[in-house]
């Protein structure tokens, strides 16, 4: 066989392909004058490479590992072992090394130790038959490179391989072989970019993120309202509680100082309770103070600090101590009544008991009576003062409660409008943060969907063309074309294609929407 039959065969056959698309490129295979020879491990490749080559020297018979990348054979043999039938991963290995190639020889080698080698051999021809129709009518030949006892069996082998190479239709159907496998290649790169897989899956993890950061965006901003609003009310309620605790406190205080007052401190006691109470009201707004600033930081707001506002003056109106003019009359005649009975007492005793001594110890007696009736009218006058001070120290102190009570409300109502607007600032920078990240990867879901429906378009102009070629090369080897599935394709490619248009939209808020994603699938 010379070189120019060949090369006419391989001209008529890009002829015919690229008058069917002339877009398609050729095929880049080097085709090299060689056998190759392959199979699963231990299979005894390495025997049969030098046993063919031993028989026919003038033939070059290589393994693959012998062949550079881009290489392809001119014919194939592929041994297998007779210890075992053939597995869907030697089927692998037999079409990976027969890609570009047409011509195969199936060897059974090892046949002087399994004798039941036939039928091995008998099982490999209908596996590899029913795994591919290509193989429906290859040579297979038992083989003994390199028997353990005797001579070589090669034989069969040797005149299977004759045959094959001094076929003239041999250059013509490798070629053919090498454009069916460049023209699958390529309608399988466009099925892969078509279908994405991993786009795919990129797209649906984009649209998980998506619908986390809002979910997240929402749950975050209810939390933060509900929380505020809890702290608030906590904080109104702990602190009129505290503001009604330091009153009671101190009113008790203030009584207990005014049942132990003597004549003299009956005067200062105002203006000392007086003191007392705006103490209070001052404690009641640090408190307040620190609280509210607790509460901020609890939520994790910054405040300024409302300017210092002057707190409300407790100025209760004086007690009136003053007694009046019947009431002391009466006081006087009551205690002039209990002096008397006193003196005529102490005076009948001191009759009987020293009658010599009648005139001093009237005197006397009157003296005592006198004395203890100034006693009881000082010391009922004392008791009603101290009575009226108790009195006014609880009028005192509620004034100081309402107060300190409205101090407290009025604090809160502040805050509460403070940490408000801070919070509505918070929730801005956080939704244009959103904003931000949703944007980003709405953009690449549109990038997503560019691309996708680039790949159909491309897929749905360049597929004909390559199932013509594929369908022309196919019967020129005389196999049978594949099932059509051109309307499940195109189904595949419209629905690729209307989906492609949907949106996918979801809002950051209530308030504000953000921009939509492309639903790609």
């Amino acid at each position: 066989m010379t070189d120019q039959p060949d090369n006419d065969a391989v001209a008529d056959v890009d002829a015919m392909v690229t008058a069917i698309g002339s877009q398609l490129g050729a095929p880049s295979t080097t085709r090299v004058d060689a056998v190759l020879v392959t199979g699963p491990w231990l299979s005894g490749v390495t025997g049969v490479v030098a046993a063919l080559t031993e028989r026919l020297p003038e033939r070059r018979f290589v393994e693959p590992t012998d062949l550079a990348a881009g290489e392809a054979p001119s014919a194939v043999v592929f041994v297998v072992s007779a210890a075992a039938a053939l597995t869907d991963s030697d089927c692998a290995l037999l079409d990976a090394a027969m890609a570009e190639t047409d011509a195969v020889i199936g060897v059974v080698s090892k046949i002087d130790v399994h004798h039941n080698w036939e039928a091995v051999l008998a099982a490999n021809r209908a596996a590899l038959a029913a795994h591919a129709p290509r193989y429906r009518d290859a040579p297979w030949v038992g083989a003994a490179a390199t028997p353990e006892v005797g001579e070589p069996q090669v034989d069969d082998l040797v005149a299977a391989v004759s045959d094959v190479l001094a076929n003239e239709e041999l250059p013509r159907r490798n070629r053919l072989r090498a454009w069916e496998s460049r023209l699958q290649t390529v309608a399988d790169r466009y099925d892969r970019e078509a279908d994405g897989a991993g786009r795919r899956a990129r797209v649906e993890a984009l649209r998980e993120e998506r619908s986390g950061v809002l979910r997240q965006r929402r749950l975050a901003k209810s939390e933060r309202t509900i929380a505020l609003r809890s702290q608030t009310q906590q904080a109104r309620v702990q602190l009129s509680y505290f503001a009604r605790n330091r009153c009671a406190s101190v009113r008790s205080e203030l009584q207990e100082d005014a049942a132990g007052l003597t004549r003299a401190k009956l005067p200062e006691f105002a203006s000392y309770a007086g003191a007392r109470l705006n103490e209070v009201v001052a404690e009641v707004d640090d408190g307040t103070t620190t609280h509210l600033a607790d509460v901020a930081h609890g939520l994790g707001l910054a405040i300024e600090a409302p300017p210092p506002a002057p707190l409300p003056t407790i100025d209760p109106p004086a007690p009136q101590l003053k007694s009046r003019k019947l009431e002391s009359r009466l006081m006087m005649l009551v205690g002039a009544g209990f002096g008397l009975g006193v003196a005529l007492t102490l005076s009948r005793l001191v009759a009987h008991l020293a009658p010599g001594l009648t005139v001093a110890g009237a005197v006397a007696c009157a003296a005592i009576g006198l004395g203890v009736t100034v006693w009881v009218v000082g010391t009922r006058g004392l008791l009603r003062d101290r009575g009226l001070l108790d009195r006014w120290a609880g009028e005192a102190t509620g004034l100081a409660q309402s107060a300190a009570e409205e101090l407290v409300a009025t604090r809160v109502l502040t805050a509460e409008s403070a940490l408000t607007a801070a919070l509505s600032e918070q929730d801005e920078s956080e939704s244009t943060r959103v904003a931000e990240q949703v944007s980003a990867i709405d953009t690449e879901l549109r990038e997503h969907s560019v691309v996708g429906a680039r790949a159909a378009a491309l897929r749905g102009r360049e597929m004909p063309t390559l199932q013509a070629a594929l369908e022309a090369v196919r019967a020129e080897l005389g196999e049978p074309p594949p099932p059509s599935d051109e309307g499940s394709e195109s189904m595949a490619i419209e629905s690729e294609t209307s989906a492609s248009a949907n949106v996918d939209g979801e809002q950051i808020d209530d308030e504000s929407p953000t921009n939509t994603a492309d639903n790609v699938y």
